[in-house]
C-alpha cells in the first residue's frame, strides 16, 4: 500500500516538473539553469519522504545525467549537487549505478580531462566517494569504471582533488577486497606520483591510499612502494612521517602476505622508533610491540622454549633501556642475515638524512639481536669502518653507540680475533684509523671482568710498531689514544701488568702528534697510568726507564731524521726530569751512538737541540744524582769535538750550530769540572775558535759565548801561548755584522784579559798585547757610542796587565779619534793608576 502511494506521489511531483525537464534541452543556458534550480527545490529540497524521492530519482535520473556535459558550468554544478543529495537521502542508491558509473567514468575517467572545471572535478570525486560509503559492494561489477577514475583523479593538476581521489580509494578498497586486488596493481603508478607532491596533506593522503591498495591488493606491488616509502621516512612534515609509521605498522600485522616481507617493512618501522617526535616514536614502539605479540602467538609451538628460558635479560644489559619482547626479537634475528647487506647499503647513501637514519636504525637492531649479532660480526664490523670515515658527526657518533653494543653481546675472545686483525693490517689506507675508532667503541661497550684475560692481548698489539709508529695522522693518533684511555678505565689497577706498553704507546703518540691539545691529552692519560697504580709521574718513569731506554737502544742503529725512536727519546728524557741522572750508564752509549758524526744530520741537530735544554737545568735532569761529570769528558771528547769538526753544507753548519749549544749549557752549568776541561782543551779550541768563522751568526755568537765560558773555567790555568791563540779571533769579531756577537766577543776579550795571571810575561807578550791594545783603541771611536762605552770599560779593566804600554798606545791615537773623550777617561784612569802603585 505504501509503495502505491510513493509511486502516486512521485507521478504528481513529476508531473509538477515536467517543463522544466522539458526546459533542460532549451538552448538558452539561462533557461536551462532556471530549470535544474526548480527541479532541485521541487525534489530534493523538499524534504519529500524516501520512498517518493527514490521513484522520483529513477525517473529523472537520465535526464540529469545528460546535464554533466552541459557545455555551462553552472548547470553541471547545480547536475552534481542535485545527483549527490539524491544519492545520499534515496534508501536504494544502488539502483542507480547502472546508469551512473557509466556516465561518471566517461566523463572522469577517460585520458582526457572533459570537465574543465577544478571545483566540479573535486564535487564529482565526492560524489564518488559517497557512492562508495553508500553502495559498498554494489559496486563491484562496475570495478573498471571506478579505477580508472581514480587512476585519472589520483594525478588531477588540483591537489584537493588528488587528496579526495585518495581518501575515495581507501572506502573502495575496503568495500570490495575480494574484486579490488584484481585491478589494485594499476591505482600504484599514479600514486607513486603523488606520494612526493609539495603539499603534506596530498603526500599523507597519498600514503594512506598506498596502504589500502597494497592491503588488499595482490601482494605484487610491495616492492613498487617500500622505496617511496621510505623515502618519506625523512620527510619534514611529521605528519607525512606519522601516515608510513601507520601504514608500516598495519602491513606488519594484517598483510596477507607479510612473512615474505619481514626483513623489508621491519627496518622502516624501527627507523620511526628513532624519530624527533615523540608522538611518531611512541606510535612506532606501540606497533611494534603488538607485531612482535602477535608474531609470538602464530608461532607459539616454534618458540616455547625460548619463552621459558630467555626472560632474563643478559648481563651487562645497557642501564636505562627497555629490552624489547621476545617476539621483537626474534622478528629481528630471524631476519638479520638480510638486514645487515641492506644497511651496509644505506649508510653510505649519497643523502646525509638516510646515512643519519640508517646508522640509528643499527643500534635498535643490535638491541634485538643480542648475542645473535656475533654470527654477523664480520659484515657488521666491514659495515661500521665504512660508515666510521663518514663526514657527518652524528652518522659516526651512531655507530660508535652501535659498536658498543657489540661489545656488551658479543664475548670478547670473538670480537678481539677479527678486530685486532684489522688493527694490525687496516683494509683502507686512506682511513686506517676505523678499526681503532671502532675497537675504542667495542672496548667501552664491554664488561670489566670479561676482559681481563684479554687486556695483555690488546696492549701487545697496540704496541706494536706497524700500529703505533706507522702513522702520523691526528686522526689515527686520536683513535689510537682513545683505545688507551678505555683500557685504562676498564680495567684500572690490572693494567698493572701491561703498565710498560702502555706508557710505549702514549710516549709514541706525543712524540708523533702534531696537534698540541692531543699531546696534552696523552700526557694526561700517562698520569692516569701512574694513578691508576697508585704511583705519580716520576716514580712510573723510575719503575719503566731501564726498560724504556733497552727499547729505544734495541734500534738506535738505524735511526734517521724520520725515525719516530728519537722523538720517543725526547718525550722520555724530558718527562721523565731527574729521574733519567739515575740511568746514565744507559743513556750515554745510546746518545754516543747516535751522535756519532757519520749518523743522519737532522737527527743528530735535534738530538743536541734537546741536550741542551737539558743541560742547561742540569741539576733536574742529566746531573740529578751529581753523577754526570763522571761521563761528561767522555761525552765531551768522543761526541761533542767531532761534531764540531768543519763540514760543507748549511746541514753540517746547522749541526755544529747544535753541538755549540750543547757544549755552552755543557760549560754554563757546571756539568764539566776545570780538569776535565784543562785536558780537552788542546782539541777543543782550536774547533771552537774556527766556529768563529760560521756563516751562521747564531754559532758565531755561541762560539764567543763558550769561549767566555772556557776562559771563566780555566782562563788563568791555560798556557800564553794558548791564551795568546785565542784573543786575535776575538778581535776579527768586533767587526762582525751582529751587535750582539760584537758585545759577546768584547766580554770574552775582557775574560782574557783577566785569565793573564802571573804566569803571563807582558814584557815577553808586549807584542800580542800592543796588538790588542791597538785594536781596541780603534774601537773607541766605533760609530756605536754603547761599544764605545763597552771598549773603554774593556781597557780600563785591563790597563793593569801592562799600564805604560797601554798609555803610550792610546797617547799615540788620541789626536787621532774624531771624539778624544774616551781616550782622555782612559789616560787618566791609567795615570791614577800610576799613583796608587807609586804610593804602595
Amino acid at each position: 500500500m505504501a509503495a502505491a502511494g510513493d509511486q502516486h506521489a512521485a507521478s504528481e511531483v513529476l508531473r509538477g516538473i515536467s517543463r522544466h525537464l522539458n526546459c533542460l534541452n532549451e538552448d538558452n543556458k539561462a533557461t536551462r539553469k532556471r530549470a535544474l534550480e526548480s527541479i532541485r527545490k521541487e525534489t530534493v529540497n523538499k524534504g519529500l519522504p524516501s520512498g517518493v524521492l527514490q521513484e522520483v530519482f529513477s525517473s529523472l535520473l537520465k535526464p540529469l545525467l545528460k546535464c554533466l556535459s552541459d557545455p555551462t558550468e553552472k548547470c553541471r554544478e547545480t547536475t552534481i549537487a542535485i545527483i549527490t543529495e539524491f544519492i545520499r537521502c534515496v534508501p536504494k542508491p544502488e539502483e542507480a549505478l547502472p546508469y551512473l558509473m557509466p556516465c561518471l567514468g566517461q566523463r572522469f575517467g577517460d585520458k582526457e580531462i572533459l570537465e574543465p572545471s577544478e571545483e566540479l572535478r573535486l564535487s564529482a570525486v565526492e560524489l564518488l566517494t559517497l557512492v562508495v560509503e553508500v553502495c559498498g559492494k554494489h559496486l563491484a561489477p562496475y570495478l573498471n569504471e571506478t579505477i580508472n577514475i581514480l587512476q585519472r583523479t589520483i594525478v588531477d593538476p588540483f591537489p584537493d582533488v588528488k587528496k579526495e581521489s585518495c581518501r575515495c580509494t581507501v572506502g573502495f578498497a575496503k568495500s570490495v577486497p575480494e574484486h579490488f586486488h584484481m585491478q589494485a596493481e594499476s591505482l600504484v603508478k599514479p600514486l607513486m606520483q603523488t606520494i612526493s607532491h609539495q603539499h603534506s596533506r596530498v603526500r599523507v593522503s597519498a600514503i594512506e591510499a598506498t596502504g589500502a591498495v597494497i592491503q588488499h591488493g595482490s601482494g605484487k606491488n610491495v616492492d613498487d612502494v617500500l622505496s617511496h616509502l621510505a623515502q618519506r621516512l625523512f620527510d619534514d612534515s611529521p605528519q607525512v612521517r606519522k601516515a608510513v609509521t601507520a601504514v608500516v605498522g598495519d602491513w606488519l600485522l594484517n598483510m596477507r602476505d607479510r612473512y615474505s616481507y619481514f626483513h623489508k617493512l621491519v627496518p622502516l618501522l624501527l627507523s620511526s622508533i628513532s624519530d624527533e617526535i615523540p608522538e611518531i616514536r611512541l606510535l612506532a614502539a606501540d606497533l611494534w610491540k603488538q607485531a612482535g605479540l602477535q608474531w609470538e602467538k602464530e608461532n607459539e609451538d616454534d618458540i616455547k622454549d625460548k619463552m621459558d628460558f630467555l626472560l632474563s635479560p643478559p648481563p651487562h644489559y645497557p642501564p636505562g633501556v627497555e629490552r624489547p619482547g621476545l617476539g621483537c626479537r626474534e622478528l629481528v634475528v630471524r631476519n638479520l642475515s638480510r638486514l645487515v647487506p641492506a644497511i651496509g647499503h644505506d649508510v653510505t647513501d649519497w643523502l646525509v638524512a638516510t646515512r643519519v637514519r640508517t646508522s640509528q636504525l643499527l643500534s635498535v637492531l643490535l638491541l634485538h639481536a643480542e648475542d645473535h649479532t656475533t654470527q654477523h660480526l664480520q659484515p657488521m664490523l666491514a659495515l661500521l669502518y665504512r660508515a666510521c670515515t663518514d663526514t657527518e658527526r652524528d652518522v659516526v657518533n651512531n655507530c660508535l653507540a652501535a659498536a658498543k653494543l657489540i661489545g656488551t653481546f658479543v664475548p670478547p675472545p670473538v670480537f678481539l680475533k677479527l678486530i685486532l686483525e684489522h688493527v694490525t693490517t687496516p683494509s683502507s689506507h686512506s682511513h686506517p684509523w676505523t678499526p681503532l675508532m671502532v675497537l675504542a667503541a667495542v672496548l667501552g661497550g664491554g664488561s670489566k671482568p670479561l676482559l681481563k684475560p684479554h687486556l695483555q692481548q690488546v696492549v701487545d698489539t697496540l704496541v706494536q710498531p706497524e700500529v703505533c709508529q706507522e702513522y702520523q695522522q691526528v686522526t689515527y693518533l686520536e683513535q689510537l689514544l682513545a683505545c688507551v684511555d678505555v683500557l685504562l678505565h676498564q680495567c684500572e689497577s690490572d693494567c698493572g701488568s701491561t703498565s710498560l706498553q702502555l706508557l710505549q704507546v702514549l710516549v709514541t703518540i706525543q712524540s708523533l702528534s702534531t696537534d698540541p691539545q692531543l699531546s696534552a691529552k696523552a700526557l694526561e692519560s700517562v698520569h692516569f697510568l701512574s694513578k691508576v697504580q697508585g704511583l705519580d709521574l716520576l716514580e712510573l718513569y723510575r719503575r719503566h726507564m731501564g726498560q724504556l731506554l733497552d727499547w729505544l737502544s734495541a734500534s738506535v742503529n738505524t735511526w734517521s731524521s724520520y725515525s719516530p725512536q728519537r722523538l720517543q727519546l725526547h718525550i722520555v728524557l724530558t718527562q721523565s726530569g731527574p729521574v733519567i741522572g739515575e740511568f746514565l750508564s744507559q743513556l750515554m752509549p745510546l746518545l754516543h751512538n747516535c751522535l756519532q758524526p757519520n749518523r743522519d744530520m737532522e737527527m743528530r741537530m735535534s738530538v743536541f737541540t734537546m741536550l741542551a735544554k737539558l743541560l742547561l737545568d742540569a741539576k733536574n735532569t742529566l746531573d740529578s744524582q751529581g753523577h754526570f761529570r763522571d761521563e761528561s769528558e767522555k761525552f765531551l771528547r768522543d761526541v761533542l769535538l767531532p761534531n764540531l769538526v768543519w763540514h760543507a753544507g748549511r746541514t753540517a753548519a746547522a749541526v755544529r750550530t747544535s753541538a755549540l749549544s750543547c757544549l755552552l749549557a755543557l760549560l754554563h752549568r757546571g756539568a764539566v769540572t776545570p780538569g776535565q776541561l784543562l785536558s780537552l782543551e788542546e782539541k777543543l779550541s782550536p774547533l771552537v775558535l774556527s766556529a768563529l768563522d760560521e756563516d751562521s751568526q747564531m754559532s758565531r755568537l755561541l762560539a764567543c759565548r763558550s769561549l767566555s765560558a772556557t776562559l771563566q773555567l780555566v782562563g788563568t790555568s791555560l798556557h800564553h801561548e794558548a791564551l795568546n791563540k785565542i784573543y786575535p779571533e776575538l778581535l776579527k769579531r768586533l767587526d762582525d755584522s751582529s751587535q750582539e756577537v760584537r758585545s759577546a766577543a768584547l766580554r770574552a776579550v775582557a775574560l782574557w784579559l783577566s785569565s793573564l795571571t802571573g804566569g803571563y810575561d807582558p814584557e815577553l807578550c808586549a807584542p800580542h798585547l800592543q796588538l790588542l791594545f791597538q785594536q781596541l783603541l780603534l774601537h773607541l771611536d766605533d760609530p756605536d757610542s754603547s761599544m764605545q762605552d763597552q771598549v773603554l770599560e774593556v781597557l780600563k779593566n785591563g790597563s793593569s796587565v801592562h799600564p805604560s804600554l797601554l798609555q803610550r798606545e792610546a797617547e799615540a791615537v788620541r789626536d787621532k779619534h774624531r771624539s778624544p773623550l774616551h781616550c782622555d777617561l782612559l789616560l787618566q784612569h791609567i795615570s791614577s793608576l800610576h799613583t796608587r802603585t807609586s804610593h804602595h
